[in-house]
């Protein structure tokens, strides 16, 4: 009477074991995530990012899958991230005239937004009494992940805690990015996906690109540039706090 109880374990730990497993389970949780959002009308609150992780994450802790065994078949969609941030070339040859025109202001708000995301967060972690590897793995949280956690790492942070920092802070941005602009009444696309891709790297650009293909352009421009400007700077600021 066992066998029926078992064969279904047994089939269970052989597919959790199986790379295409989990890299059905992320693109099957991301079309219900992305349809969910659609069916709100792309509200921002309705992120489909965050289903997506909440989603999976569940189903990860009910059947006690490590990290490691689901990124093994996972990978195969962080492998297209590469070529997901070459497309955005696609979109800034199309606006290449207008990014030249607003060259200046880019480089302007591209100076401020960068050193407020990073002195910003580091001046009010330290006076809530935040120091060391950790003070120093919050300050890239608006420097896409990839970058932030070699920077946390080279400076002596924690890059686990870092990718969670960058993705809760894309995921913020995301959320209330437009609402913000709206609220400023604000409604020079260009403007509005720059601070975007700034304040909320690549989770901002996806969302600027959401709202308008040119606050998307200018969100990858800033979200490439900020994490350059970050990493040159981050070092000598840090020593300020440190």
């Amino acid at each position: 009477m066992a066998e029926p109880v078992s064969a279904p374990f047994n089939l269970w730990v052989y597919l959790a074991t199986t790379p295409l497993l989990w890299l059905t389970v992320t693109l099957v949780t991301w079309l219900i995530a992305d349809g969910i959002a659609k069916a709100s009308g792309r509200h921002p609150a309705v992120n489909p990012v965050l289903i997506a992780v909440v989603i999976i994450g569940c189903i990860l802790a009910f059947s006690e899958t490590s990290y490691a065994v689901y990124f093994e078949g996972a990978q195969f969609v962080h492998f297209l991230l590469g070529p997901a941030i070459v497309a955005i070339a696609v979109p800034l040859y199309r606006n290449f005239g207008l990014v030249k025109e607003n060259l200046l202001p880019m480089t302007v708000a591209l100076i401020a937004g960068s050193l407020s995301a990073a002195l910003s967060a580091l001046a009010i972690a330290a006076a809530l009494g935040v120091s060391g590897p950790v003070l120093i793995s919050l300050a890239p949280k608006s420097v896409t992940a990839g970058i932030a956690m070699g920077i946390a790492d080279k400076l002596g942070g924690e890059p686990a805690l870092t990718a969670v920092l960058v993705i809760s802070t894309g995921l913020i941005g995301a959320i209330i990015v437009t609402p913000l602009m709206n609220a400023l009444q604000l409604k020079d696309y260009a403007a509005r996906g720059f601070a975007a891709g700034v304040a909320a790297h690549g989770l901002g650009t996806a969302r600027a690109f959401q709202v308008n293909e040119i606050a998307g352009t200018f969100a990858g421009i800033a979200m490439g540039l900020n994490a350059v400007l970050t990493s040159l700077f981050l070092p000598f600021v840090l020593k300020w706090f440190l």
